[in-house]
């Protein structure tokens, strides 16, 4: 109903009551679907708790095995390293084989995501192709892409780096691809006007504004991918993975546990460095968004309302100058560059990759290829749809484990919510340590004192998705925007209270995707743990290509990227409508 008056004043009066037309445009929609999206993320909660019951992961469990949980230890102990030398060169070789598959799948990564992010895709169906591309990479296991080139280039850190770089694409494309979904797009805006081309708009628009996720993302996937190196040496790929898996197979478990403690020691230095550059990243770019952090006030406004500001002081231009001047922050900035590409540089040598070997082995693609296509069930096709059922169970109840502990750990980890400094530090150097055991040591552990099956590998998912999800949650915490908290605190809202109303709901669409996200790492690695002995499709995966049933290991593939598909697409549709 339209209410008509002869004469409206120009300015109304604070009284004056506001009509229900201009009043409902300052409601907030309900979005469309939360209803359905509450009711999925039930059912998916549902599911992962029916999945301890069925696995019988319980307390009696775990008292029946703690008597192989100390036989273990006793035949652990005392640990045994090898000579000085041989453990630094495995550690040489390990890490230039990790830098070179990272820098790979940073070079391989970004035009992926800049086709694969809603706003700088030239047209939906490029948009489509890339997304295929990312869920496609990330649904083939390492292991099989180590397979399939260690048939074609032979041994050598070739196979690692095109393994690791390659299936690396999946998870930092999809990353790279949401923070370029995520930026301002008014810088872009007004570089557009200025008539620059779409080149111009993604270096001088877009990539100053992802620079930090760019970074951020690309360290954290080279500690996976140190990490993943353990899994690649189970398949011949050289380094502590390697040596880890000699040790094991022949039961040495002084000499592989020592071992795994380097690959933790490397990890948690890994990780030091990350959290180190990630701080410079954010303060640095506090320091360039100053002017609008809450509470600044622009000059036009203070002079509409009769207030002036004295002009700040600024150093008078030089004519003659052309490049910016050389001041600390920019004096750093190139000093990162200059190390991580000596850095990279060192690493390329230390793997003594060659380029006649790629180019030689070049002609054996299409025959290796060959060999895994038509796809074919061996005669087990019941089989492998039981396994991966499996294996699906295993993902989701070690997603639920990792949820359960991860969040109250990674938000103590936060140092804008825990408690002190002191305690955000004490729960991120416990974050590190998990995150820097490698799945697959976790699995064998576990198969050795709860013996093979489905809960072995739910376990160590379970704690290694602890390490993940807790760092995953910390940052995304850390990340909010400090003036809500700051406004919700000036009410004299308690600690808690700032944290159930100001923190958690801007980091809630974060936390959500970072939970979808761990289950769709959860089923990939509950298709590698099968290697060793703890349960799920794996087991079929890897006794084919042994008996070089390659028909089959493409039905697996096959069997596993329409599961992660459908991960995918939920998590996509959940994440647009909480966001």
């Amino acid at each position: 109903m339209t209410v008509q008056t002869t004469q409206a004043p120009k300015t109304p009066p604070p009284t004056q009551p506001v009509s229900l037309s201009s009043a409902s445009r300052t409601l907030a929609r309900p979005r469309a679907g939360g209803v359905a999206a509450l009711l999925v993320m039930a059912a998916l909660l549902g599911f992962a708790c029916w999945t301890f019951v069925d696995l019988r992961i319980n307390v009696a469990t775990s008292t029946d095995s703690a008597s192989n949980a100390v036989d273990f230890s006793r035949r652990m102990f005392p640990l045994d390293f090898p000579p000085l030398g041989e453990l630094l060169k495995l550690c040489g070789q390990t890490m230039a084989i990790v830098v070179c598959a990272t820098a790979l799948s940073v070079v391989l990564s970004l035009p992926v995501a800049v086709l694969a992010a809603g706003n700088t895709t030239p047209h939906p169906t490029a948009r489509f192709a890339a997304r295929g591309v990312i869920v496609l990479a990330r649904a083939v296991p390492d292991v099989v892409l180590a397979i399939v080139f260690f048939r074609i280039f032979g041994l050598g850190a070739l196979t690692g780096i095109l393994a690791m770089g390659l299936h690396s694409v999946g998870m930092v494309g999809k990353m790279y691809a949401d923070a370029v979904e995520q930026i301002d797009e008014g810088p872009r805006t007004a570089v557009r006007a200025t008539g620059a081309s779409r080149i111009q708009q993604l270096i001088s628009g877009v990539l100053p504004q992802v620079l930090p996720a760019l970074v951020a993302n690309a360290l954290h996937r080279l500690d996976i991918n140190l990490r993943v190196s353990v899994v690649l040496g189970f398949v011949g790929v050289n380094g502590l993975g390697f040596a880890i898996a000699e040790s094991l197979g022949s039961l040495n478990y002084q000499r592989g546990m020592a071992l795994a403690l380097v690959v933790l020691v490397l990890c948690v230095l890994v990780e030091l460095l990350s959290g180190a550059i990630r701080r410079a990243l954010l303060r640095n770019t506090d320091a360039g968004n100053r002017r609008a952090a809450p509470g600044w006030v622009p000059a036009p406004r203070l002079r509409a309302e009769g207030v002036t500001r004295p002009p700040a002081k600024t150093a008078a231009p030089d004519p003659a100058r052309i490049n910016p001047p050389w001041t600390p922050r920019r004096a750093r900035r190139a000093g990162y560059a200059v190390t991580s590409l000596l850095a990279l540089a060192a690493c390329i040598w230390g793997a003594d990759l060659s380029a006649g070997q790629f180019l030689g082995a070049l002609g054996n693609i299409v025959h290796t290829l060959g060999l895994f296509w038509p796809p074919e069930t061996g005669g087990i096709l019941p089989t492998l749809l039981t396994d991966l059922f499996v294996t699906v169970k295993i993902a989701f109840a070690a997603t639920l484990i990792g949820a359960v502990l991860a969040l109250p750990i990674g938000a103590l980890a936060a140092r804008n919510v825990s408690p002190s400094p002191a305690t955000a530090t004490a729960f991120r150097t416990f974050v590190v340590l998990v995150r820097g055991i490698p799945e697959l040591v976790l699995a064998i552990v576990f198969v050795v004192i709860t013996g093979l099956g489905a809960v072995a590998g739910a376990l160590a998912l379970g704690v290694g998705a602890v390490g993940l999800l807790g760092k995953l949650v910390a940052d995304s915490l850390e990340e909010v925007d400090p003036g809500v908290e700051a406004a919700v605190r000036a009410t004299g809202a308690a600690r808690w209270q700032v944290f159930w109303s100001a923190t958690l709901p801007q980091a809630r669409p974060a936390l959500v995707g970072h939970v979808l996200y761990q289950l769709d790492t959860n089923i990939r690695s509950a298709t590698l743990l099968g290697i060793v002995g703890a349960g799920g499709i794996g087991f079929d995966l890897l006794n084919a290509s042994r008996v070089l049933e390659f028909g089959v290991v493409t039905t697996v593939l096959l069997l596993v990227f329409g599961t992660v598909l459908l991960v995918e697409l939920l998590a996509v549709w959940l994440r647009r409508i909480v966001r």
